[in-house]
């Protein structure tokens, strides 16, 4: 959830840090700071404000911070002590020897808290990141090195864990450490400068060569060198990556906002995800990054698809596909529930994560209970070298690109086709499907982005509708079958961008408690595109109307019933049954955006949220 950058080199570190900080934003956040040492006086300064990053520019212009050749920086998200200037990150120990930054929760800080106060200790933040910073001081005051301080640290420290630290003792390093599932630690190469982040976004400007950090590890990083440790302090060689994202993907060009540019990638990004997996003439699939063989596949008995957030919704539309065309037993589960409730898998079992980061903690500690049981594992994401592409048998990469707004679009669509094709590829593989079937799915499929592009078209529609929804204070979401996690999905996208409460259901489910809430003051979003129990959702909507409540349908083109039924309509193009639901969304995904555009919301950094969720 925080940002986390490092720099060290020959080039001035602040600016660096400040636009590293930017590229992070999208994360998430309440304060930001930055640490860097000057290098005349051999002494650590630290500007950290609450509030956006232009506070924290300000604040450095006032303060007339020295060009500096190696600091840090971080932008947080609140989980001990408010948001404040004195909690912002980096923090420093009683005699300022080492500036510590901090992704992860410390979950034994009150007990190291008392035990440094008692030894004399004086703490300036309510945070538990402060404790890693006086605890390495005393690890430096014993002569030991910073990195063998940081490792030794760790080791006292409970729960996950993603720190970054720096020393006046030690001018020409930073030293880094990923313990558990907090989020990563990127390192990046430059020519005579290294760069660190908790993510690539920060690192495209500068550089495509790059270490991911594992769990256990700590690196030492200079200008031209990196040493990498395991927790014994053994030396670890680690490959280097070429990360193959266009750095100009993660700008939002001419639009307004990223949510706006990213749901018109979605055509592309469809596409890009289909060609990935599907080669042409005819067509036929590849998984190149899923090395299983079919024999182990074959030996499946039950498909578990596992995400948090909108990643549960491609989940449990994933599900559907898999059983309608694997004809596998199928479920899908709130990551953070699955692996609190001891769930019955064995090595018969798959289990299928939908991340878009790949560094979602709930998602990693579900992926390792069902390690511990032996299943096989699959993995969707987005973010190559994540931990869940690590962890993961195989991944199924979508090609979304770089998606800055907190708000998933284009990573969920993407998810959807991925699905779609891990469903073909299982159920061909198990012989359910032959080629003919599955050369017709696939040609369905590659219908998608055009049809995708079409509906982009709404946006006029949507605008006119946002308008009268603006003041609105509830909205109740409807679907069924496929359309059931789109109405899900819907709503969230509603209530995230808009702070519109608003709710998603199983259609079938409205008269069992969501009827009691219409009235006209409350719009019902009906997703009844035509092969989604079209004539059923009919008459859901017959029956919010008799009660004076007013419908948005999702309708298919030339639904001439259902769009004389609505108040007002949004209709889609038509595409195959199982294709509906990656069409179906995207009108809801317009209706959130311009709705949270009328009320003045801030669209790409809504409050209070993160986009990558590293803590529980």
């Amino acid at each position: 959830m925080c940002g986390i950058v490092g720099y060290v080199g020959r080039r001035n570190a602040v600016p660096i840090l400040v636009q590293a900080l930017k590229d992070l934003e999208y994360r998430g956040y309440d304060s930001a700071g930055i640490a860097v040492l000057a290098p005349e006086s051999n002494r650590l300064v630290i500007v950290k404000r609450e509030g956006k990053i232009a506070r924290l520019e300000a604040a450095l212009a006032e303060a007339g911070i020295p060009d500096a050749n190696l600091g840090i920086g971080h932008t947080r998200w609140a989980t001990h002590g408010r948001p404040a200037d004195h909690n912002a990150h980096p923090h420093t120990s009683c005699h300022g020897e080492v500036v510590v930054i901090h992704n992860g929760i410390v979950e034994n800080y009150a007990e190291l808290r008392a035990e440094l106060v008692s030894r004399g200790h004086r703490f300036a933040s309510e945070t538990d990141t402060e404790t890693v910073a006086h605890l390495m001081e005393e690890q430096l005051a014993e002569g030991h090195s910073l990195l063998d301080a940081l490792r030794l640290v760790a080791g006292r420290l409970e729960g996950s864990q993603a720190i970054v630290a720096a020393s006046p003792r030690e001018p020409n390093a930073l030293v880094a450490a990923r313990v558990g599932n907090a989020g990563g630690i990127v390192i990046g190469f430059g020519e005579g400068e290294s760069f660190l982040a908790s993510d690539l976004p920060a690192l495209l400007p500068h550089t495509r060569r790059v270490v991911f950090l594992e769990d256990g590890q700590f690196a030492r990083v200079s200008a031209d060198d990196v040493l990498v440790v395991g927790r014994d302090g053994a030396r670890l060689e680690i490959p280097v990556h070429e990360v193959a994202l266009d750095p100009s993907s993660a700008l939002k060009g001419p639009y307004p906002h990223f949510m706006l540019k990213e749901m018109l990638e979605q055509p592309e990004a469809i596409s890009d995800t289909i060609r990935s997996l599907v080669t042409f003439e005819p067509p036929t699939l590849h998984l190149d990054d899923v090395p299983i063989s079919p024999e182990r596949l074959r030996q499946v008995q039950r498909v578990v698809l596992i995400g948090m957030g909108t990643s549960l919704h491609a989940a449990m539309v994933g599900r559907q596909f898999v059983e309608q065309i694997a004809r596998l037993p199928a479920e899908a589960d709130n990551a953070s529930e699955f692996r609190h409730r001891e769930p019955v898998i064995d090595a018969r079992t798959l289990v299928v994560s939908v991340t878009q980061s790949g560094e979602t903690v709930d998602v990693l500690e579900a992926m390792a209970v069902a390690a511990r049981a032996g299943a096989l594992q699959i993995t969707v994401c987005n973010t190559e070298g994540s931990q869940a592409t690590r962890l993961a048998d195989g991944t199924v990469y979508t090609r979304a690109g770089v998606e800055r707004c907190v708000a998933s679009t284009k990573c969920f669509t993407t998810a959807l086709a991925a699905l779609y094709g891990l469903a073909l590829w299982l159920g061909h593989i198990r012989g359910v499907l032959d080629s003919g079937e599955l050369q017709h799915h696939l040609s369905e499929l590659m219908r998608v982005p055009d049809a995708c592009a079409r509906a982009l078209e709404l946006r006029p529609a949507a605008q006119r509708l946002a308008a009268e929804l603006a003041s609105t204070a509830s909205m109740l979401y409807l679907g069924r079958g496929l359309a059931y996690p789109v109405a899900m999905e819907g709503a969230l996208k509603m209530k995230e961008v808009s702070y519109i409460h608003a709710e998603g259901y199983a259609a079938g489910e409205m008269k069992h408690g969501p009827i009691a809430l219409i009235e006209p003051s409350v719009p019902t979003v009906a997703v009844a595109p035509k092969h989604a129990l079209r004539s059923k959702m009919a008459a859901n909507v017959e029956q919010v109307r008799a009660r004076g409540g007013r419908v948005i349908a999702v309708v298919t083109e030339g639904d001439e019933e259902l769009i004389r039924l609505a108040d007002a309509a949004l209709p889609v193009p038509e595409v195959s049954r199982l294709a509906e639901p990656i069409v179906a969304v995207v009108p809801l995904q317009l209706l959130a955006y311009e709705t949270a555009v009328a009320r003045g919301c801030d669209v790409d950094q809504p409050r209070n949220l993160a986009k990558t969720v590293t803590v529980e």
